[in-house]
């Protein structure tokens, strides 16, 4: 969920250990964005709003561009876009970043960009149909959002410390798969794709996954016992996505699919509970 990453975004940018949970989250967002992109044709992509990961922010759309997609993102924090731009020029990757004050006007040209973005960040927009309708506008073959799943046990533990009072920027009445799809479609974009995902073998808790792991899962527990490394941290050893850009860590992806049991094997009816996110992709109705 992307309630706490409001108040504690900074610490990632000092320290980019995302810790098991995000890591694995990123490699499964990877793999859905380079589907897309394979299956649309996509060569440019906005991301707008770039903030809700929870984890560092502003690379969701990082190993598209090491792809060769065209990147631009929008962010309503002037601090955060510097941070974000000074991530980028760390692996000397172009990068167009822009500040949106709350998303009701997106600065492009009509149906300049091939694919547009959004990852647990819908609520954090103003004006939901003026937002969507902009979407429609610039976008020429492709609207993917993604929104925190609101049938999850963990949404919905989660969602019990949200309040207005608490939390003003945030509306949890714009992340309804229904709603998003209903003014897309009279906006003449048609749903393609949509399900579940994000679904590894720990429920979406605030607590390290690890742990999680070693206290509940029999094979983890087995595993420990007979001293085979399993969803356990070196001390000292960070777990981020960074390094394995980088360079530094190239089994990352290979590890976190480790534990990718359930995304490839659970039924649908398992995943509505289970699983962090779900997913829509539209095109326009006259591709039909």
């Amino acid at each position: 969920m992307a309630i706490p990453i409001i108040h504690d975004w900074e610490k990632y940018f000092d320290n980019p250990d995302e810790g098991l949970g995000s890591s694995y989250e990123r490699i499964i967002l990877n793999r859905l964005i380079s589907e897309a992109i394979c299956k649309h044709g996509i060569k440019s992509i906005l991301e707008s709003p770039s903030f809700g990961f929870t984890g560092l922010s502003g690379i969701n759309l990082m190993q598209a561009a090491l792809d060769g997609a065209e990147v631009h993102l929008e962010d309503h924090n002037e601090l955060r876009i510097e941070e974000i731009k000074a991530l980028w020029q760390k692996l000397d990757l172009p990068l167009e970043i822009r500040y949106n004050k709350d998303y009701s006007l997106l600065d492009y040209p009509d149906k300049s960009i091939d694919m547009s973005f959004s990852f647990s960040a819908i609520w954090f927009v103003k004006d939901l149909p003026r937002y969507l309708g902009e979407l429609s506008r610039v976008s020429s073959k492709l609207i993917f959002i993604s929104v925190p799943n609101r049938a999850g046990i963990g949404y919905k533990t989660q969602i019990k410390d949200y309040s207005p009072e608490l939390y003003p920027e945030v509306n949890p009445g714009f992340i309804d798969p229904a709603v998003i799809s209903w003014h897309l479609r009279k906006l003449g974009w048609r749903l393609e794709a949509k399900g579940y995902f994000d679904c590894p073998l720990w429920p979406d808790i605030g607590m390290s996954k690890e742990d999680f792991l070693m206290k509940h899962c029999m094979f983890c527990k087995l595993m420990g016992k007979c001293k085979v490394p399993v969803a356990q941290k070196a001390p000292g050893k960070r777990v981020s996505i960074m390094d394995f850009y980088t360079g530094k860590d190239p089994d990352f992806e290979d590890r976190m699919m480790r534990y990718s049991f359930l995304e490839r094997f659970a039924p649908e009816a398992f995943k509505k509970y289970w699983a962090h996110h779900y997913y829509l992709q539209f095109v326009p109705e006259s591709d039909v």
